[in-house]
Formats: structure tokens, C-alpha cells, sequence
């Protein structure tokens, strides 16, 4: 309720706009960190969300705001170290007494989650001294299953440009992301703006260069523009900037939204867009290697 209250606030301009996640976010870690009652505990879980994750995730939104996948990752990781030093705390351990067999056997109790994230909070707390000797692996994702996954890119694509039973908003999303490889993230906040239509041609602009659509996406971008509607009772279609309104005044769809929306209709966002990513990278480098002297040189002789 106050939450909404805030939003009418701002959309009326009696509040200024303020980054809600980064808000809720910046609550969870204070409650989390207050809840470690062992002092030196709570001072490094205080240094790792606060001064690690907390500064770096402020500098890299900038003016921005902060994303679902942001927040997450965050989450992830602090909740990573607070149930390390949780199983430390139980077993009458603290860092600096902490072996490497302990933290295998760590690794190995049935309650241990978040491999990657707990990895870095072990790499992090070695390089500030607060324990020596430990070492914690990273797992690395070896990227989609090529053949197989680029199929299913395409029978995506074809599905969104034909069906007409589903909403022209997901359709859209689901086209950008499987086909331009663009973060729901970034889907999420585009406005009226970024779309220029002259004539037949309807371009969008995703970062500093626009990029010219073809039909029938074109087409329903178009169709987008003309029919979008967010589900807030301020605000009507001509004075939303928003592509892709949300629910709340004057605020497009969280990224959050965007992202169980498409996967209503099949649509994976991080897998999905992993897939496009590679295939668009591959296709580079053969536009690359055929534009090669040396390639040239040897399809000549």
C-alpha cells in the first residue's frame, strides 16, 4: 500500500523518483547483517554486502536503476556468506581457524547451497586477511548446446512473429530478446522515444545506434505503440513514455514481470537470450574471417 502511495506520489510529481529496488535491497542487507549476533561475524558480512557488493552495484547503475538480475545476484551472494558463517558459528569455528578440510566438508553438508557465490566470498575474505590457505573453485557454464538451442531460437521466433492468439506486448519482448539478444533488463525500459518511425521504416534504438526492424516485427511494434496500456489508473496512453507500461503510475514493467510474462509463453529469458548472444557472435566472426585477406587468399588458390 505505501508502496503504491509513493508511486502516485511520484507520478504526480510531488516525490521525486527513487530506485525502490536498490531501496528494499539496502533494508534486507541491514536486517541480515544486524541479525549475525557473534561482533567479528557481523563486521566481515558488513564489509562484504556494504563495502563490496553494495558500493560496486551503486557505481555500475549509476543513474540508472537497479535490475532484477542486479538485485539477485546480490542477494545471492551475501545469503552465500551469512550461511557460511552460520555453519562456522555452529561448529565453534571463526575464519581464522578455518581449514581447507573444513570448508570442504562445508561444501559437502547437505544444506550447502550457492557454490559460485560462496567461492567468491572465500576468494574475498583471503585476499582481506581474514583467513589463509583456502581455496573455492568457480564453476564455469560452457555456453548453449549449440545446434539444438539455435533450433529452438528459430521455432521461438517464428511462434512469436505468427501468433496472433498471443499478447502483442510479450510477442515484442520475446522478439527482442531472441532475436537481438537484449536483456529484459533493458527491454523493460524502453520508452516511445526509442522507437523512430518514418515512412515504412520503423527503428528502435537499443543503445547509441538505432536498428532498422523487419516485418512483421515492425509491424507490431507499431501495433505496440497504438494499443499499449499499463493496468495504473493514472496516466493514459498518450502521455505514457513507456513501451511497455507497468502497473504502477508513471513506471514502465519491472523487469521482473517482463521476465514470468515470457516465460508464460515459453520463452526462457536467460537461457533464450544466452543462445541469441552466441549465435549472433558466431555470425560475426564468419561475416569477419570472409572479409579476411588471409581467408581470401586462400579461397583463391
Amino acid at each position: 500500500m505505501l508502496a503504491h502511495l509513493r508511486s502516485v506520489l511520484v507520478a504526480t510529481g510531488a516525490l521525486p523518483p527513487r530506485d525502490e529496488r536498490l531501496v528494499a535491497l539496502e533494508k534486507w542487507i541491514t536486517t541480515t547483517v544486524q541479525a549475525r549476533t557473534d561482533l567479528p561475524q557481523r563486521r566481515i558480512l558488513h564489509g562484504y554486502a556494504v563495502w563490496h557488493h553494495l558500493r560496486r552495484l551503486r557505481r555500475r547503475v549509476g543513474e540508472q536503476h537497479t535490475t532484477q538480475l542486479q538485485d539477485m545476484n546480490v542477494r545471492c551472494h551475501v545469503t552465500a556468506a551469512d550461511n557460511f558463517l552460520a555453519w562456522l558459528a555452529g561448529e565453534g569455528l571463526t575464519l581464522g581457524v578455518c581449514t581447507q578440510a573444513d570448508l570442504e566438508r562445508w561444501m559437502t553438508d547437505p544444506a550447502f547451497r550457492y557454490r559460485n557465490e560462496t567461492g567468491h566470498f572465500v576468494r574475498w575474505f583471503v585476499q582481506h586477511r581474514h583467513a589463509h590457505g583456502l581455496t573455492c573453485g568457480a564453476v564455469r557454464w560452457t555456453g548453449p548446446q549449440g545446434t539444438i538451442d539455435s533450433e529452438k531460437r528459430w521455432t521461438n521466433a517464428r511462434r512469436l512473429l505468427n501468433d496472433d492468439t498471443l499478447p502483442t506486448a510479450d510477442r515484442v519482448a520475446g522478439l527482442l530478446l531472441v532475436l537481438y539478444a537484449q536483456k529484459i533488463s533493458t527491454i523493460s525500459q524502453l520508452t516511445v522515444e526509442d522507437v523512430d518511425i518514418t515512412g515504412e521504416t520503423v527503428a528502435i534504438t537499443f543503445g547509441s545506434s538505432p536498428v532498422i526492424l523487419p516485418m512483421p516485427l515492425a509491424a507490431l511494434v507499431r501495433e505496440l505503440i497504438a494499443t499499449r496500456r499499463g493496468k495504473a489508473k493514472i496516466g493514459t496512453p498518450d502521455d505514457i513514455p513507456w513501451l511497455f507500461p507497468g502497473g504502477q503510475p508513471g513506471r514502465p514493467l519491472s523487469d521482473s514481470k517482463v521476465g514470468l510474462r515470457l516465460n508464460k509463453i515459453g520463452i526462457r529469458p536467460q537461457q533464450d537470450r544466452s543462445t541469441a548472444l552466441f549465435t549472433l557472435a558466431a555470425d560475426v566472426s564468419r561475416r569477419a574471417s570472409r572479409q579476411h585477406p588471409i581467408h581470401e587468399a586462400g579461397a583463391t588458390t
